[in-house]
């Protein structure tokens, strides 16, 4: 590793020193796609860099190129002073390039050890080559020690929650060595202490040399952070922001290159209608734990809570996919079963999830597959898909949320992340829904994409749908809440009236304290 430097020695004459990282002239083209159109990007050593732009903008597909992934079209890469060229995700590595990706890139199959040190496992015997699982486990501890992730490095990944399995990714990346660290959304699944928490080792990253670029959509934390933001807008640089001129004004002007003044939509409508309710509803997930819960006509509800709460399982348990130990389901007064996600569907109940890639698409099928296939009866006659008449719907689906894709031939996996949310809430918009659960609603996605997503959500409140919005974005759960639900270990500790909502005490709330100006859900 390069010998350590200050934080203040990297912001120092950067202009007259050789970059640690210099990316000339990038340009890159996928079918029906130019993803990055003559891209400049430079990176002194002991600098944290902060790369903005909506998704679509080529940052993730720029930072691809420099971890072997993909191969540039044209331009020029230089480390140091001295011309290379990756090919291949091994010659980053052996680049000193390390890479925390923005989708989930762990194995759930195997334990966290394994997954930070997969590929590059210490052995013993000679010729054997036999794993040291010893070895692993010890190293593995103390980057989960360095990242307070308290649980054991032989814990099965599939018994982690996202947020834990976002901490192994970063662990894998910090094992590495690495003289260069992508963070692609690192935050984007982590808690405010956790979040805080890798602020903290990207600061001792820096003081120890190490050069990063930091790409997120949460723009306080460039702004705590980075030392310079480079902005890309269609594929192109967009400008670039000294440390001096980092506002978020600035950075927003710099990504959208539009108003975004309406960015949170006030709610118009004073109906006062039970739309949707649970009554002392267990799960086999928290059988200890009853909720009670009253939505609105044309209400958005946002439930906030720390991680662990319980918000995902009880959107899952109303969706069908958690079992239902007892407790009652009532829509427009009705009592309703819910035993699968297809009796929730059939009553209008619908689930956008957490985990979009993995749990809302099918992403080697196309846009307009993935669009349509909740509701394939409405282009079928005797069983016959009309091809025409699906492709107009999601077309049609398409525009009104303004997902950018070639075609909705286009495979989804092919998407952004922001494209890729668009089309898991396109698929349900295309049914009759009277309650859409959005579970983290803009992990991951851009500042001009989460005003499209909030607009479209005060839409459909405005429409009469009843929308829970689950959230540990504070801002985000301030900014569109009509009322906030706050949970704690499985359990509705409160509610609170718009006016009554602040940072304070919805926190004081999810710690478990009683709040003096709750009130039932029980409406």
């Amino acid at each position: 590793m390069d010998a350590p430097i200050t934080t203040e020695n990297a912001n120092r004459n950067t202009a007259n020193r050789v970059p640690k990282l210099e990316m000339l002239g990038i340009s890159k083209r996928f079918p029906g796609v130019v993803a990055l159109d003559n891209v400049d990007l430079q990176l002194h050593q002991g600098e944290i860099i902060g790369l903005i732009g909506e998704n679509g903008a080529g940052k993730s597909t720029l930072m691809k190129i420099l971890g072997g992934i993909h191969q540039p079209d044209s331009g020029s890469i230089g480390l140091s002073g001295k011309p290379v060229s990756i090919h291949s995700v091994r010659e980053s590595i052996d680049s000193g390039i390390g890479i925390i990706h923005q989708e989930l890139n762990v194995l759930d199959n195997i334990d966290v050890a394994g997954n930070v040190f997969l590929g590059r496992e210490p052995t013993f015997g000679g010729p054997l080559r036999l794993i040291d699982r010893s070895a692993i486990y010890a190293k593995t501890e103390e980057y989960l020690e360095l990242l307070r992730l308290n649980v054991s490095p032989r814990t099965p990944l599939s018994k982690l929650s996202i947020a834990q399995k976002q901490l192994v990714e970063i662990a894998k990346a910090l094992s590495l060595n690495a003289r260069i660290l992508i963070m692609d959304e690192p935050t984007s699944s982590l808690t405010l202490s956790e979040t805080e928490r890798l602020m903290e080792i990207t600061k001792d990253l820096q003081s120890r040399g190490i050069s990063i670029i930091y790409i997120t959509h949460r723009l306080p934390e460039i702004q705590q952070l980075a030392d310079r933001v480079i902005a890309l807008r269609d594929g192109k640089n967009a400008g670039l922001l000294s440390r001096a001129e980092i506002t978020h004004d600035k950075m927003v002007s710099l990504m959208v290159g539009r108003d975004l003044s309406s960015f949170y939509v006030s709610h118009q409508s004073g109906d006062q209608t039970t739309r949707f309710e649970v009554r002392n509803l267990r799960t086999s997930e928290r059988p200890d734990s009853e909720v009670s819960l009253v939505i609105r006509r044309g209400e958005i509800v946002g439930m906030a809570g720390l991680i662990g709460a319980g918000r995902s399982e009880l959107a899952q348990a109303i969706f069908g996919i958690n079992r239902l130990l007892s407790g009652d389901i009532l829509l427009d007064g009705r009592e309703i079963k819910i035993k699968s996600p297809k009796d929730a569907i059939s009553n209008g109940i619908y689930l956008v999830p957490e985990d979009r890639r993995n749990a809302g698409l099918i992403t080697g099928m196309t846009v307009r597959d993935n669009i349509t296939m909740p509701a394939l009866d409405r282009y079928s006659s005797a069983g016959i898909i009309n091809g025409k008449a699906e492709t107009a719907a999601a077309k049609d689906l398409c525009t009104e949320l303004r997902v950018k894709t070639a075609s909705v031939e286009t495979k989804a996996a092919n998407l952004s992340g922001g494209n890729q949310q668009k089309v898991v809430l396109a698929k349900w918009l295309g049914l009759n829904p009277k309650l859409i659960i959005f579970d983290e609603p803009t992990r991951g996605i851009d500042v001009g994409s989460k005003a499209e997503i909030y607009q479209l959500m005060r839409r459909l409140a405005d429409r009469g749908v009843a929308i829970l919005m689950i959230s540990s974005d504070m801002e985000e759960i301030l900014g569109n809440s009509d009322r906030v639900a706050v949970m704690h270990e499985g359990k509705i500790t409160g509610i609170l009236e718009r006016e009554e909502c602040s940072e304070e005490s919805i926190l004081h709330l999810a710690v478990g304290r009683s709040a003096s100006k709750s009130q039932s859900l029980v409406s």
